[in-house]
């Protein structure tokens, strides 16, 4: 999770992130507040909601809520995805929110194990495919989706007559010597995202030895997303010196839809080669032990509801769960999810997430 900024505007993840037009925590609190009261001048109902630093939502929408409820929504902010399960987990006993959102399914067993949830079958389920619901249990319900990509500097390859790497071991091939920038694992969501992709392409035997071919064509490695997209990325505001960089497949839409002066295709594109993209999806739950049970299910539906789903792409970068959601034209024409993108399940991840960080540290950073 993190946050992306073209030129003077900013915008949060998606990711997490990247590229995304925001309200930033600082807007938060007065928005949280300023809403509307119940007649006879009764303070208004409030409800506490958990998530990553990168939520957003529109304020209209989120009016929405205001009207059909009668309720404040308090955001608590808690970090990126592990850092606010972390802390949805060391607090269970006494819990901070009511509903928590941003688990994602890196984390998803975690949080299925801790049993921080409550289950809850809302309605709104049944519009959701199939694919997305991981908990047979509905105590983490599906909200949104999106895909980490590696995205190149369209110019750069053009001008340099350089054909665009189609899958993952073309970029270990010498004529891509040097030019990829990608995250740490341990200190960025979209790091683990890529490990995850070479597992689930190469097997939990033979990604080590990719990385040993990435780490011979000296691929650079950032702390975080900020770093390798702003300061590495050659078509980055930074104007780096590496044409390619782990970022995601929203990138070129948001690169789109913010470029100052306007274009007419984004400087970027993303690699969807076989296995190239790891699949996120985050979850809403209902966080045990609330004492507003009916107003957290109210919020975990207007998640779900054809508003909020609609609202976040440009919101948060991510895709909405609900196919019939309106997607805006960048993203229909721009960000063109893969045919095959990586996946392992939930509990695959959790019983191995540590032990191939551990090895890929063992090889990048020993």
């Amino acid at each position: 999770m993190h946050t992306h900024t073209i030129g003077a505007l900013v915008r949060p993840r998606r990711i997490g992130r990247a590229l995304r037009a925001v309200l930033s925590a600082a807007v938060w609190p007065a928005l949280m507040l300023a809403g509307c009261g119940l007649a006879g001048g009764n303070e208004p109902r409030k409800i506490t909601l958990m998530t990553h630093d990168s939520f957003a939502v529109g304020e209209d929408v989120l009016q929405q809520f205001r009207e059909s409820s009668g309720a404040e929504v308090v955001v608590l902010e808690s970090g990126d995805a592990g850092a606010s399960l972390n802390k949805a987990i060391l607090t269970k006993q006494a819990p901070l929110a009511d509903v928590m959102f941003g688990v994602d399914n890196t984390f998803l067993t975690r949080a299925l194990q801790a049993e921080i949830f409550e289950s809850y079958d809302s309605p709104l389920l049944n519009s959701i495919p199939a694919a997305f619901r991981l908990d047979p249990g509905n105590r983490a319900l599906p909200v949104d989706y999106g895909d980490v990509c590696i995205n190149y500097d369209r110019t750069w390859f053009a001008e340099n007559s350089r054909a665009v790497p189609q899958t993952l071991e073309e970029l270990a091939r010498p004529e891509y010597d040097g030019l990829l920038a990608v995250e740490n694992p341990y200190t960025s969501s979209p790091g683990l995202a890529f490990l995850l992709a070479t597992v689930a392409h190469f097997g939990p035997d033979g990604f080590t030895e990719y990385w040993r071919s990435l780490k011979d064509n000296h691929v650079e490695v950032a702390d975080g997303w900020e770093t390798a997209y702003y300061t590495n990325f050659s078509a980055s505001s930074g104007k780096g010196p590496k044409p390619m960089v782990v970022s995601y497949l929203s990138s070129p839409a948001f690169e789109y839809l913010y470029a100052d002066p306007p274009v007419e295709e984004p400087p970027t594109a993303s690699l969807t080669g076989p296995e190239m993209c790891f699949r996120q999806i985050e979850f809403v739950g209902i966080l045990a032990g609330t004492k507003n049970r009916k107003l957290a299910e109210q919020l975990v539906d207007f998640l779900l509801s054809r508003a909020f789903q609609e609202d976040i792409p440009e919101q948060m970068a991510m895709f909405p769960v609900d196919p019939q959601a309106k997607l805006p034209e960048a993203f229909v024409r721009f960000a063109v999810p893969p045919d095959r993108p990586a996946v392992l399940s939930p509990e695959d991840i959790a019983a191995h997430r540590e032990e191939w960080m551990a090895r890929w540290k063992e090889i990048m950073l020993p």
